[in-house]
């Protein structure tokens, strides 16, 4: 896929140095916006789906331009393409300087869903095919509505395949997560970009500081809501960490199963708002321990009695749901030590992955005795198919090298 987008940029490139820069205030005034947008992003959060949504917006208007001011517009594809290159390289030199990533990734997207939207649109308007057979109302309207519906299919198909290949996670539950973030800052920059190429059709390219502003607020209000989320989730690993600091559990045993449970989470389908349940469950799974009068050796609750282990998780779920956190996070805790076929998915993962390392931890054979443990013990304690999700993740890596225990060679089962 970079070596698409690498392509298709020198292409743009040598085109437009070869026919000269048209419309060059046009282009400039695209191109500067789409600097700002980029240098306004935020830094490389693997949850952020759109990092850069007044650029992403500026970029999608100047690809569906066919006008300015009421003068029609003759950039084409490949001109579009190469400013918008120059311009995000612009915008995030000073990220790169900063060691802010992943910006080939971010780059190489960019560009090859601005060519597709270029591609689609700029060629008929040209010829005057759009104006000849829509006109100018609500088939027109209607033509770029699922203009737009194509163009984000595939800025979802570019970023699910970028993140495959970064993380090795299964592709199924990627494309779902960003066709779900679509809803969200995609259908805002969609808009915006769509909004843009109008008003600059009619008024020329005052309209595009007038409608980046809606956006700009937009974008404050998602990093407000984002720095909201970051909070709970340090407030809650700081909770999770009660038990360590007590004696409880064993230095680390909490990140180590929400990291894993949400690596398994993610290789079984579940959707970002069940995999951030799933991780601040497994981070308070212990939390009941605290209520115990005699702590349990080692912490390792796998091991106790199933009755023992169920009045832990009921302990545990009551201390939870005075914790402020969703509901849904204290059922998981309270159902952890149900009988598998009675629990929900998060329940039956965080079940398993802390079985895994509590045995781990105790095991002669370390994490390859672990697994084989919970293997034979699928038929009755363990889900079976939770467990070779498991084997699965361990096998490629993706676990931290703490919960893995020497588990890189173990076969998928």
């Amino acid at each position: 896929m970079h070596a698409a987008a690498v392509l298709l940029a020198l292409t743009a490139f040598g085109a437009t140095l070869w026919t000269g820069l048209r419309e060059p205030g046009t282009a400039l005034a695209f191109g500067v916006l789409i600097a700002c947008g980029e240098l306004a992003r935020r830094g490389a959060d693997a949850e952020e789906r759109e990092p850069a949504p007044l650029a992403a917006a500026g970029a999608l208007a100047y690809a569906l331009l066919g006008e300015s001011g009421g003068e029609p517009t003759t950039h084409g594809v490949l001109q579009t393409v190469a400013v918008v290159v120059a311009a995000g390289l612009a915008g995030i030199v000073p990220h790169v300087a900063r060691g802010r990533g992943p910006v080939l990734d971010h780059l190489a997207r960019r560009i090859l869903t601005v060519g597709f939207a270029a591609l689609c649109f700029q060629p008929l308007y040209n010829a005057g095919a759009l104006t000849a057979h829509l006109g100018q109302g609500a088939s027109y309207a209607l033509f770029l509505l699922l203009l737009l519906l194509l163009t984000a299919l595939c800025d979802a198909v570019l970023a699910a395949l970028l993140h495959r290949a970064r993380t090795g996670h299964p592709y199924g539950p990627l494309l779902r997560e960003e066709l779900h973030a679509l809803l969200g800052i995609g259908s805002a920059v969609c808009a915006t970009g769509t909004v843009m190429a109008l008003g600059t059709a009619v008024a020329g390219l005052w309209a595009l500081p007038v409608f980046a502003v809606p956006l700009l607020l937009t974008q404050v209000s998602f990093r407000r809501y984002a720095a909201v989320r970051t909070t709970s989730r340090q407030t809650i690993a700081s909770l999770a960490r009660a038990t360590e600091i007590a004696g409880c559990t064993p230095p680390g045993h909490a990140r180590r199963v929400a990291a894993l449970s949400r690596a398994v989470g993610r290789e079984m389908g579940l959707s970002g708002p069940e995999l951030t349940v799933l991780e601040y469950a497994a981070l308070m799974h212990d939390i009941g321990q605290l209520s115990l009068v005699d702590p349990v050796d080692g912490g390792a609750t796998a091991l106790l009695p199933a009755e023992e282990q169920r009045r832990i998780a009921l302990l545990g779920g009551a201390v939870v749901r005075q914790t402020g956190v969703p509901a849904a996070v204290a059922v998981v805790v309270e159902r952890q030590a149900d009988p598998y076929r009675e629990q929900p998915l998060p329940a039956r993962i965080v079940r398993v992955v802390n079985a895994y390392d509590d045995l781990a931890a105790g095991s002669a054979g370390g994490g390859l005795g672990a697994l084989e443990r919970l293997r034979l013990g699928a038929a009755r304690d363990y889900h079976p198919d939770v467990v070779e999700s498991l084997a699965r993740v361990l096998a490629r890596g993706a676990a931290t090298p703490a919960a893995t225990r020497g588990i890189a060679s173990v076969p998928p089962g």
